[in-house]
């Protein structure tokens, strides 16, 4: 879950932390920022974490701007990542974490074919608020996609 305001510190951090991940092996995540070809423009990120190459299975998480909501973008980096999951990672199973009430997020990953599988109650502080989030378990097999 993304901070906002999103800070300067923040990213700082954000990057430290994906530096330090990719030189761990086996890797347990990819990162991977979403930028508007022209003009060139940061509109977010999308990943894989928690990735279980036993259990093939990883959490897919994304975020994007605002002003770049509703335009194809996050879909189209989605179907890249998942493809990058199923097919080159070799997993079989994806799982998407959503706030209760997270409306755009919960309808991009029905698009996607990730099917709602339970409500975890209080699961979650969102760190722009500190409020407490219920979290909207959705989850997507290999053979369900495409």
């Amino acid at each position: 879950m993304v901070r906002h305001p999103y800070t300067m510190k923040d990213a700082k951090a954000w990057i430290n932390h994906c530096q330090e991940a990719v030189k761990k092996r086996p890797r347990t995540n990819y990162n991977f920022a979403i930028e508007l070809k022209s003009p060139q423009t940061l509109m977010g990120g999308i990943g894989l974490d928690h990735i279980d190459r036993y259990s093939g299975t990883a959490e897919m998480g994304y975020y994007l701007g605002e002003d770049f909501h509703r335009q194809g973008y996050m879909s189209e980096a989605a179907t890249a990542v998942i493809d990058f999951a199923f097919n080159r990672l070799k997993l079989r199973r994806l799982e998407a974490f959503v706030f209760k009430g997270n409306e755009g997020s919960q309808g991009l990953a029905k698009k996607l074919g990730f099917k709602q599988e339970g409500i975890m109650k209080q699961a979650v502080r969102a760190k722009s608020t500190d409020e407490i989030h219920d979290k909207v378990i959705y989850g997507l097999l290999k053979e369900n996609w495409k």
